[in-house]
């Protein structure tokens, strides 16, 4: 439930009172769907357009509104809920808002918990085009902007005063992007959950260059279809995050998931094809990296000639045949041009037979330091958020067995094994 957390971003949304509110409660749902914690404070004027209630069931949390205790409120909210938070985000923003903002003024929950946050701020403003284009509203924008805020929008269409116009909140989907991007740039945070093991060889990570793939690639048929897979990313974001816990600068290269982004990565790179992430990987390793920790499930074909119209099924007929041509081998044929640097590259090898010996072959083949074997049809083993177990081994053979647990507790674990592999220094 939102609200109750673990080591996600912890996202603070400001609803003020603008007719954009009712886009506001998809915007939670959308923060709370992609894994963040959410809570929410409202002004008086945003209870008007939409109910308390709403946000409450859609975050898992109380909301704060009264800055004296009151319905439903402790008299402290503007102040616990501003320590809580990670990143707040206005949405919407109101001209009147802003320039409280702006102006260190703090007369209801909103503008008393933005003058309490320390935190990044993104808003996303919503108002009447002359009041968006009036002097003062840029005045204030351009405060907001040298103190760090990041906005987002105002984009054009049709405003509740009946123009068509600039001023119109920019839509939930923008926003999270947004959201994702300032969350990526948040140092790392240790496991609050005590049940998730330290890494055993502190140190060992402090300071390296990491790049950890994850998730799945989309290789596409037509603009509405594609080929894909079942991994969600969550081990890839999990080893992003622990990595990144334990001191080394990550770079998370990321197929399509829908999971926030890991606390404290030096960057974050977007993809959807195969061939994106390998255009990618080359990048990351062409600006220097330690390790390459392959995690994603990256298709091994793609169409050959994707249509660029939805294809139709009475065009098709009753069969179908798909012509499939390879992705770029990342393992097999990018990650070679890197090896005179010293990158120490893992694998991951998911079978569901034979996974000791396919996983050896694989290794051997593609001339990897260490590959991660795993079975996800297994007991104890699952794609998602679910308990997972793995084996890692090297040229020589099997080095350890995780047994099934939490990914979150499994990537610390993993990271400690392959450092104490590896050496003590981590290389």
């Amino acid at each position: 439930m939102a609200g109750t957390t673990g080591t996600s971003p912890r996202i603070l949304l400001l609803v003020t009172g603008g007719i954009a509110a009712y886009k506001s409660c998809y915007l939670a749902r959308l923060l709370v769907q992609a894994g963040f914690s959410v809570r929410c404070a409202m002004t008086d004027a945003a209870t008007r357009f939409v109910s308390p209630m709403t946000f409450e069931v859609l975050t898992g949390a109380p909301v704060a509104i009264d800055l004296w205790g009151e319905r439903g409120t402790a008299a402290l909210d503007h102040i616990s809920y501003a320590r809580w938070a990670d990143i707040a985000v206005v949405a919407p923003a109101t001209a009147n808002t802003m320039a409280k903002a702006a102006g260190g003024l703090a007369d209801n929950m909103v503008s008393t918990l933005l003058l309490a946050f320390p935190g990044p701020v993104v808003m996303a403003p919503a108002m009447n085009d002359n009041m968006w284009r009036h002097a003062a509203t840029r005045a204030v924008r351009a405060t907001l902007l040298e103190r760090g805020v990041r906005f987002v929008g105002p984009g054009e269409g049709f405003l509740a005063c009946g123009t068509t116009d600039e001023g119109r909140m920019s839509e939930p989907e923008e926003i999270l992007a947004a959201v994702r991007e300032v969350a990526a740039t948040l140092p790392a945070r240790a496991l609050e959950d005590a049940a998730a093991p330290a890494l055993a060889a502190p140190g060992a990570w402090l300071g390296r260059r990491v790049v950890v793939t994850a998730g799945p690639t989309c290789e596409p048929i037509d603009p509405v279809r594609y080929v894909a897979n079942r991994s969600t990313g969550a081990m890839g974001y999990a080893l992003a995050a622990a990595a990144a816990r334990a001191g080394a600068q990550v770079t998370l290269v990321s197929g399509p998931v829908a999971l926030p982004v890991p606390r404290g990565m030096a960057g974050i790179v977007h993809v959807e094809t195969g061939r994106q992430m390998a255009e990618a990987v080359d990048a990351a390793l062409g600006a220097g990296a330690d390790w390459l920790v392959m995690c994603a499930a990256v298709a091994d074909f793609t169409p050959a000639e994707p249509a660029t119209g939805k294809l139709k099924k009475d065009v098709l007929g009753d069969e179908w045949s798909l012509r499939m041509v390879r992705n770029p081998d990342i393992l097999g044929e990018v990650v070679p041009r890197h090896r005179q640097s010293g990158v120490k590259v893992v694998g991951f090898a998911l079978e569901t037979e034979d996974v000791v010996a396919r996983a050896m072959g694989k290794l051997r083949a593609k001339g990897l330091d260490f590959i991660v074997a795993n079975n996800t049809a297994a007991a104890g083993s699952g794609f998602g958020d679910v308990e997972h177990e793995v084996i890692l081994l090297g040229p020589a053979g099997e080095l350890w067995r995780s047994g099934s647990q939490r990914k979150d507790a499994l990537a610390p674990a993993l990271l400690s094994q392959l450092a104490a592999a590896a050496g003590d220094d981590g290389r």
